[in-house]
């Protein structure tokens, strides 16, 4: 019987594993390979860097859940990937060996892109739960001594959301302290306007984004590119449409926190003709890999072309639906190849994005996430606010409930018009 090999215990190898479970049959043999022992909804590790949660309330130990369905679990990592053998060799020095392999390892985050960027320098970041714990020691030390801060993202990002929440949801923050108005707050992104996201926008994106950094005294500067940070200053260029430098800039700050590029990991990208220069996996529409069919891949580490071109460079985002869109596709076709057929499932890439902002949100929906698109919305309102937090609940019941997609959650996505795979 087939044994098929999961690597990355994130949101997309979590759902591929248990739904994989659910539709191969039961002498099929799964394995999850995790950077750790540790599942991280890293969703709410904005809410952990301004101290509305704790690490242990966005992290859980995924071994006995997956377990507990039939799916075996290492903490080892991957080491190497010899694809044209189908073997792995994991960080302990063991090896296995697989039918199918199912890439979810997330992103490596290219702090390396900017110097001085990063947990390492003088950034903070919240792309995982500990530099998320990090930047809440940076950020009580903000609220005992307040001063100009500085929130974006650097040249060649893919992520925008986060850096969105995290700048509104810490404005929320220090007015509840009242010291708001002993706090500047300067939003520096590569972007060409705000709220272009690396969709092109979503709907009124950037009217929307524009009223509440308005609305709540934030400044913006787009087409910036970072160039280099130094104890409690951040240098750039800003450029024009051109891509010409118009003015060399410098604000010092406080506290700041940027998003990084991001790059494939390093295994990964090791692997004669399966990635992009930049390390991510090539896939067809199939979500497999067009050098090695028995190898698919889905989130962060899938390469996507970005949008369009920008004075400073920008990716395109994955979020969660899409991973799980992803997820679904491949978890069909490889039950396609067990049983013989040809892949035929072709997931639909469409894109939801819950925005926190303290108490309140922004809602985007995109069908699917790269233009033209069959639907195009964005909303605002406490109900994203609520949302978020019913999502995060939700999400992490569904873990340890160990299930890819109840009924319920299949109905409400149906409803709003999304759907996980493209009709044959």
């Amino acid at each position: 019987m087939a044994n098929v090999i999961v690597i990355g215990a994130g949101l997309g190898g979590v759902s591929v594993a248990f739904e994989l479970r659910e539709k191969l049959p039961e002498a099929t043999t799964i394995e999850v390979i995790g950077e750790g022992a540790e599942f991280n909804f890293v969703p709410s590790n904005p809410w952990v860097a301004l101290g509305t949660r704790t690490r242990d309330d966005v992290v859980m130990p995924i071994a006995k859940y997956l377990t507990k369905r039939g799916v075996a679990f290492s903490p080892a990592g991957v080491a190497a990937i010899d694809a044209a053998n189908n073997q792995l060799t994991l960080g302990d020095g063991s090896h296995r060996a697989y039918d199918y392999l199912v890439i979810c390892s997330g992103p490596r985050l290219a702090f390396e892109a900017v110097e001085g960027s990063g947990p390492e320098g003088f950034s903070q970041s919240i792309c995982t739960v500990d530099h998320a714990v990090k930047a809440h020691e940076d950020v009580k030390r903000l609220y005992s001594n307040p001063g100009p801060v500085v929130i974006g993202a650097l040249p060649g990002a893919s992520c925008f959301g986060p850096a969105y929440e995290y700048v509104l949801s810490l404005e929320y923050e220090l007015r509840k302290r009242k010291i708001r108005d002993q706090v500047p707050i300067t939003f520096v992104t590569p972007e060409p306007y705000i709220g272009h996201m690396g969709l092109g926008g979503v709907g009124d994106s950037k009217g929307l984004m524009e009223h509440k950094f308005r609305e709540h005294g934030i400044r913006w500067i787009c087409n910036a590119k970072i160039t280099k940070l130094t104890d409690g200053v951040v240098h750039f260029d800003e450029l024009d449409t051109k891509a010409e430098v118009v003015a060399s800039q410098q604000l010092e700050f406080a506290h700041s926190m940027f998003l990084p590029p991001f790059r494939g990991s390093e295994a990964v990208a090791a692997v004669p003709d399966l990635c992009n220069p930049k390390g991510f996996v090539i896939t067809d529409k199939y979500q497999r890999s067009p050098t090695y069919n028995n190898i698919f891949a889905a989130g962060v580490c899938v390469a996507l072309a970005p949008i369009e071109t920008t004075p400073v460079p920008v990716g395109a985002p994955k979020t969660g639906l899409m991973i799980e869109s992803m997820t679904t596709a491949i978890v069909h076709n490889i039950c396609a190849l067990v049983e013989g057929k040809q892949v035929d499932s072709i997931p639909t890439l469409s894109a939801l994005c819950l925005a926190d902002m303290g108490n309140t949100g922004a809602a985007f929906l995109a069908v699917p996430q790269n233009p033209p698109r069959n639907r195009n919305w964005t909303g605002l309102g406490k109900w994203v606010h609520l949302a978020k937090i019913a999502f995060e609940k939700y999400f992490m019941f569904k873990v340890k409930r160990g299930t890819s997609e109840p009924v319920y959650e299949r109905i409400a996505l149906k409803f709003m018009g999304v759907e996980r795979l493209k009709d044959k």
